[in-house]
């Protein structure tokens, strides 16, 4: 059966505009997203499987063309890929914050506006995650939605209009389409998991090269180095007036300075060998999620998270899919496809990730020395990242894709100058 899905009217986040992102841009889903693919810890094995399993199994979506996987990802041989998307639900716990976008005419319907391909490679393991802006146009396929009905393909729409249109499996369907990668997890999750997952983890530090002063979230840093909790990081998640050129785009590299030291917090000996921070974490990264049935049993998680729990922070990457503006209209993005394609023939190849674009005045972070607030020099785009990588496994990658890896310190390029 067919089914006409109405579609909600998006504001273009791509160019500058002068009302504030709605609050889906909070990006609930980074930490858990993270914590999910970053975080293991023998101590909560017994305690998921035990008292969690039920949970995930029945809020579990069905993958088109799902294969099956082995028992233990352990044992799995070859890379996996995971979609992370972040969906602008309302939940009533946390609407009070976001005003119009839960009681006024926008609050109908769910979006997914923020998504993540996480690709993780075998052998050895690296962990690349690739952003994808939300108003990127691209073709949207048919997809069969949680209750069976079909909806029909478009030839062009944006991006977090997937979610919309099937749920969860549409979002992986539309990406494995534009991608061409094999996905084998995917899960979503909703607004409070930004606050609820960096109050477990006691914080995410962030870095600040000028001070960020928004009206429209609310937030007001000084330059410098700050421990992010609750609403605060909420509000550094969801600024976009607040950094480089007040574009999407620019966010992202903002959110991705988030992710970055999120992920190096949680691979580090102080929260894996924190019991009670890891119960929690569990606890909540599972009361957040809406997973795929291949993700849904929560050992398969902590060994997803054995899998890559010893990755060096120089193969934790962080990418911007390549994007050009939509000749039909300046506030929407297209694929830059040849771009495209040396960033995912980098990745099929297991290359280790040189990043030559510089960051500029307009972009969300610059790059810093390590532990500073400083600005660095360019880097020499033909040096070597990694003293033990050899030119066989090193890619650089065009100068138009914008990133970092976890061995990078970015800070926050803050509009107050």
């Amino acid at each position: 059966m067919s089914k006409n899905t109405r579609r909600r009217r998006t504001i273009a986040r791509h160019g500058q505009l002068r009302t504030p992102g709605p609050v889906s841009q909070l990006l609930a889903f980074i930490a858990i997203g993270l914590s999910v693919v970053l975080v293991s810890g023998l101590a909560v094995v017994g305690y998921i499987a035990y008292d969690l399993t039920s949970t995930v199994s029945a809020n579990a979506v069905e993958l088109d063309g799902q294969k099956e996987l082995p028992p233990d990802i352990s044992e799995y041989e070859g890379g996996f890929n995971m979609v992370l998307a972040g969906v602008d639900t309302c939940e009533d716990a946390y609407k009070q914050y976001f005003g119009a976008r839960c009681t006024g005419k926008d609050s109908e319907g769910t979006l997914n506006d923020v998504n993540l391909l996480v690709h993780v490679s075998d052998a050895p393991r690296r962990i690349t995650v690739v952003s994808f802006p939300r108003d990127l146009m691209l073709p949207i396929p048919e997809c069969t939605d949680a209750d069976g009905e079909t909806h029909s393909a478009m030839s062009k729409q944006p991006l977090n209009t997937a979610y919309t249109d099937g749920g969860l499996n549409c979002v992986v369907q539309t990406l494995t389409k534009l991608t061409g990668q094999e996905i084998q997890f995917a899960a979503s999750v909703t607004f409070g998991g930004v606050i609820e997952i960096t109050n477990a983890i006691g914080g995410v530090d962030v870095c600040l090269a000028n001070p960020i002063k928004d009206k429209y979230t609310g937030l007001d840093l000084a330059a410098g180095n700050h421990t992010l909790q609750g609403l605060e990081a909420l509000q550094f998640l969801r600024t976009r007036h607040g950094v480089g050129d007040g574009s999407d785009l620019g966010r992202i590299g903002n959110q991705q300075q988030y992710m970055s030291n999120l992920a190096k917090k949680l691979i580090s000996s102080d929260t894996l060998g924190n019991v009670p921070v890891m119960l929690k974490l569990a606890t909540t990264a599972i009361d957040n999620l809406e997973t795929s049935t291949s993700l849904a049993d929560p050992m398969k998680i902590v060994q997803i998270g054995l899998a890559v729990k010893s990755v060096p922070f120089e193969d934790i990457v962080f990418l911007q899919y390549p994007t050009a503006t939509d000749p039909d209209n300046p506030n929407k993005v297209v694929p830059s496809k040849a771009a495209a394609q040396e960033m995912w023939d980098a990745i099929n190849a297991n290359a280790q990730l040189q990043i030559t674009y510089e960051n500029t005045k307009n972009d969300g972070v610059v790059v810093t020395d390590p532990g500073t607030a400083t600005p660095t020099e360019p880097t020499d785009p033909t040096a070597t990242p990694d003293p033990s990588a050899t030119p066989d496994n090193v890619v650089a990658l065009p100068d138009s894709i914008k990133g970092t890896s976890a061995a990078q310190t970015t800070c926050s390029n803050g509009n107050v100058r």
